[in-house]
């Protein structure tokens, strides 16, 4: 992996305003860039905000779609890579909670959620593939909110040779502490066993929608350890250089690398 700048956006989206909530990630992605950041990771959903009622489905878009669209024009216009949420319908009518790699040139990927939360099954669709994109050296993941209590995904993605696994969050209720303590239960695991990157970040405030999201935003490093948190409960943006020598220190570590030294062939 070669060394990256990244920024995780703490952000406000209220259901159903999308042409609002994209003219407000503007200042973020511009902010990111003046900061030197290569890459800009907004919330789960933060485009179209998220719901779990049945009006969400009114804003839901097939990709490509005026949504998509803006986005690259934003990527292009900064010069940087935008992952971004929003919901997505298919060509069947589906619709999932996807996540979307925007590159300068183009739409680079999509990642839809796999794993859908209780209250979202009556409305969302699960994604069935466990995609990783890659570019400028680095090879990124995207697990969305409830996936990362599923430790398997993370393991697959790292079987994979996934450098950094962003998870965009619309994690509402609680305190921002609160909410970090409860981030951490798992997020550190998930860096400490599969030897990677780690960013999270939540959506904040009301959602005009009945929900309320404490923000914030955590980075944590392949050893398990936090290297960046803000949990000040406000729109933000957290910046940080994740360095390919911290995953080194540890991959090349006999007794801290534990990946590969699992026997799959006795867990299936």
């Amino acid at each position: 992996m070669k060394d990256i700048r990244i920024a995780a956006v703490i952000f406000n989206s209220a259901v159903g305003q999308v042409r609002h909530n994209l003219t407000r990630m503007l200042p973020w992605i511009k902010k990111a860039k003046k900061e030197g950041a290569d890459l800009i990771c907004f919330p789960e959903l933060n485009v179209t905000g998220y719901s779990t009622k049945p009006e969400i489905q009114g804003c839901a878009e097939s990709i490509p779609g005026p949504v998509s669209e803006r986005l690259v024009q934003m990527a292009q216009e900064n010069q940087i890579v935008i992952l971004a949420g929003m919901a997505e319908k298919d060509e069947k009518g589906r619709i999932f909670a996807s996540h979307l790699v925007v590159t300068p040139n183009s739409i680079s990927g999509i990642y839809r959620k796999i794993h859908i939360a209780p209250p979202e099954c009556s409305i969302f669709s699960p994604g069935n593939s466990v995609p990783l994109f890659e570019f400028d050296g680095v090879k990124v993941g995207i697990q969305l909110c409830y996936d990362a209590h599923f430790p398997e995904l993370s393991t697959r993605m790292a079987v994979d040779g996934v450098d950094i696994i962003f998870m965009p969050h619309a994690s509402p209720r609680g305190t921002p502490p609160e909410k970090l303590a409860s981030w951490l239960r798992h997020l550190t695991a998930r860096a400490f066993d599969n030897s990677v990157f780690i960013v999270a970040c939540n959506q904040v405030g009301e959602n005009q929608n009945g929900l309320d999201f404490p923000g914030l935003a955590v980075i944590v490093g392949p050893s398990g350890k936090i290297l960046a948190q803000d949990t000040t409960g406000c729109e933000g943006l957290l910046v940080a250089d994740l360095k390919s020598d911290d995953l080194s220190a540890v991959r090349n570590h006999r007794m801290r690398y534990f990946l590969p030294n699992r026997r799959p062939d006795l867990y299936e």
